[in-house]
């Protein structure tokens, strides 16, 4: 559970998506646990096109097969302006081949999600989670953005467009996108690079605030004879306000609900070597069970193997893009949790192996929201980069407001 991103020599965590599914590989873990290194179903799964694959042509082949074991469940998601749509499909019978509904094909300019749960021979469950985006004309250019359409997220939630090229004209992009609320608060944009634009208010978002993003790219010249297609009005609800506050150095965590301290509960965090950042985080995404593999984020060891490989670490939710977690531990001894930080930098609550609702981890996992805030203070590290998932609550008014290209 550790957050290298940024670190010298170290690899950025697998991006993984979606809410409450079994997950693939992410990127953070625990104490010195070891699962060995058989091959399982999670070895062999075999996902077409490959993860990470850009510019997948409408009429490619989308697949997911296995040499041997039967796949449980396939999950293929379109995720285009921010709604999700899946994509119909059977199971072979017997069971190592998926492949769509015949006739169906992909669509353009959008991205897509696979998510795959299979039994190996011994009945034993493994996923895995790829990712891959279509092509988008060569004169076009597309914004990927969230929170997804109707969704309710938490008071923190920051909207946040990442596009497929580099921006030149930002401001007339930023003009041609409005984030708008009841009751109304002052939007403002701010730009990481050329390539991504968030949008927040001053303070976090009042309790029962409806958002309204609308879209107006198409046609928009963001770079010499490089045009938006984008027409699109989407809208979420804000939930209730909770904010959590991690004592790294105390080792608690204190949950706080629409002003009222829920519980205040015992956690590890990370290790003096592997320390965990301080700042505001905001929930991004939320796993029943996730791989967690140490050498995706560049924990290896001296013969070049991983130093943890967790394949079904329990109530996992991500804080930053990076791989900081705050998820369930049923590895470390109970009485770690309190008292002592030994993790990779990943903030650990007390599990029962499969995760259990009645565990703190499962009762905080139970009462959260994409978009919930998650602070961490007393640690050793340095504070999160805004830029680091959705860590923007970390720069002050007057430097957000610095960074849009309309001021």
């Amino acid at each position: 559970m550790r957050h290298v991103l940024m670190r010298a020599g170290r690899k950025a965590a697998v991006v993984v998506a979606g809410a409450g599914l079994i997950a693939g590989l992410a990127g953070c873990s625990g104490g010195t646990f070891g699962i060995g290194d058989k091959p399982g179903a999670q070895d062999t799964i075999r996902v077409t096109p490959e993860d990470g694959a850009e510019k997948v042509r409408p009429d490619d082949t989308v697949e997911v097969r296995l040499p041997s074991g039967r796949l449980e469940r396939v999950t293929v998601t379109r995720i285009e302006d921010a709604t999700r749509t899946e994509v119909e499909g059977e199971i072979s019978e017997n069971g190592l081949r998926w492949m769509p509904t015949k006739g169906s094909r992909l669509k353009p300019a959008a991205k897509y999600s696979v998510d795959v749960v299979a039994l190996d021979g011994h009945g034993r469950r493994a996923a895995r989670h790829t990712t891959f985006t279509t092509v988008v004309p060569e004169s076009r250019f597309i914004g990927y953005f969230k929170p997804e359409n109707r969704q309710t997220v938490g008071t923190g939630m920051i909207v946040s467009f990442a596009f497929n090229r580099k921006i030149d004209n930002r401001a007339a992009v930023e003009r041609a996108i409005r984030v708008t609320s009841k009751p109304p608060m002052e939007v403002v944009g701010h730009w990481f690079g050329g390539e991504r634009l968030d949008f927040r208010p001053r303070t976090y978002w009042k309790p029962g605030t409806e958002v309204t993003v609308d879209v107006r790219l198409r046609d928009v010249e963001a770079a010499p004879d490089v045009y938006g297609i984008q027409q699109k009005t989407v809208s979420f609800t804000v939930g209730r306000s909770q904010v959590s506050q991690v004592d790294a150095a105390a080792h608690t965590m204190r949950v706080v609900r629409d002003g009222r301290l829920l519980a205040t509960l015992p956690i590890t965090a990370g290790a003096p070597k592997t320390t965990t950042y301080n700042g505001k985080m905001v929930v991004t995404e939320m796993y029943d069970v996730t791989r967690m593999n140490g050498a995706t984020v560049g924990f290896t060891k001296k013969d070049g193997k991983s130093e943890y490989d967790i394949k079904d670490v329990p109530h996992a939710v991500r804080l930053t893009t990076s791989g900081t977690f705050l998820h369930g531990n049923y590895w470390e001894a109970a009485e770690t949790f309190g008292s002592a930080n030994v993790s990779h930098g990943c903030v650990g609550l007390r599990d029962d192996k499969g995760g259990s609702s009645e565990s703190p981890a499962g009762w905080f996992y139970d009462r959260t929201l994409i978009g919930d805030v998650v602070e961490v203070v007393g640690s050793k590290d340095k504070t999160v980069a805004p830029d680091n998932g959705l860590g923007g609550w970390n720069l002050d008014w007057r430097q957000w407001k610095a960074g849009s290209a309309l001021r």
